[in-house]
């Protein structure tokens, strides 16, 4: 076991990919000889070679419409579009083509690919380059969702979506590339629809994704010194969403904050309350609170965007606060 970045651990992922199975290829905007703009892609042009790894031109309808061909073709393409904003240039392909193909074609074609990005903010890259899109995808059907928070997490999950049948996408947090965690050694493997239980507690329950892990942790320490003993899931996958392990987190504790790096209005927040309060109202035994960013563009001045993004100390004095209540 050994110490490893969340970007390092991109590469190490892929490449497990690609050494396990010769249809698993990789295209995007300078993932091959520049290493990726993040700097989480080196090595894989010289490992894997120029076919299987692919520079692409500044098109993120090319890169997908390759990648939904190449699977259409029985390949297992992982394709990098640069930032998670840039959907926006080529939903059409991702909501309107490959999530709805498969259904279309009642399983005669099938579309095992995963859509890689660097997803959301805290870098002060602006409001066009620093979004959390999540629930974007996640509001489409025929599409998973992953966005993992820890470099494991990042090697297994990747695995798991690069086999499996349907189309991923796969958000890596901007924020998480320079932060390290020892990873185990071999080949790692994960499940997609399995949410983690990083911390118990009987107080409260707090549900994060992401980078808002990090924060969802410190915060429960800050409560603890409190005498707020709270419990943190780390959702990881919100298509599979683990309703069982959410529900029954917030079943014992009677209280829930999710915590959310995305706009407030329709955020991923929103389903799991709106199941949490179908499922077990009567557990509950105070109001379901959602910790999230302003419904506004993401500022790019430092202390602008450190004051819209959940923070530690706010995550921390909102649940202090209504537990007091």
């Amino acid at each position: 076991m050994a110490q490893l970045s969340y970007r390092d651990a991109v590469a190490r992922a892929i490449a497990q990919e690609m050494d396990r199975d010769d249809s698993v290829l990789f295209l995007g905007e300078d993932i091959g000889a520049a290493g990726g703009v993040f700097k989480a892609t080196p090595g894989l042009l010289e490992r894997f070679g120029p076919t299987r790894v692919r520079d692409t031109p500044i098109s993120e309808q090319a890169i997908l419409g390759a990648a939904m061909g190449a699977a259409m073709t029985g390949l297992r393409p992982i394709a990098e579009i640069m930032f998670s904003d840039f959907f926006a240039v080529c939903w059409d392909i991702v909501a309107n083509e490959i999530a709805k193909s498969r259904y279309m074609t009642d399983g005669q074609v099938s579309f095992p690919l995963v859509i890689r990005s660097g997803n959301g903010g805290g870098l002060r890259f602006g409001a066009q380059h620093s979004q959390s899109v999540e629930n974007w995808a996640m509001m489409v059907p025929g599409l998973k969702v992953v966005a993992p928070s820890t470099p494991a997490d990042v090697i297994g999950l990747m695995a798991a979506a690069v086999r499996d049948p349907d189309p991923v996408m796969f958000f890596e947090h901007k924020g998480l590339y320079s932060t390290k965690a020892h990873v185990p050694d071999g080949e790692i493997v994960d499940q997609l629809g399995t949410a983690k239980v990083l911390r118990n507690g009987d107080d409260a329950t707090i549900v994060a994704l992401a980078a808002m892990v990090p924060r969802a942790l410190a915060a429960a320490e800050h409560l603890a010194a409190a005498g707020i003993d709270a419990t943190v899931v780390d959702v990881r996958s919100l298509v599979p969403l683990d309703t069982q392990t959410i529900l029954a987190e917030v079943s014992k504790t009677g209280r829930l904050f999710t915590v959310e790096e995305n706009p407030r209005l329709c955020g991923w927040g929103a389903e799991i309350v709106s199941i949490v309060g179908e499922e077990c109202f009567w557990d509950l035994d105070g109001p379901i609170i959602r910790i999230t960013t302003p419904h506004i563009p993401l500022p790019s001045a430092d202390a602008l965007e450190d004051l819209a993004i959940p923070s530690v100390e706010r995550i921390a004095q909102t649940i202090e606060k209504a537990m007091q209540k």
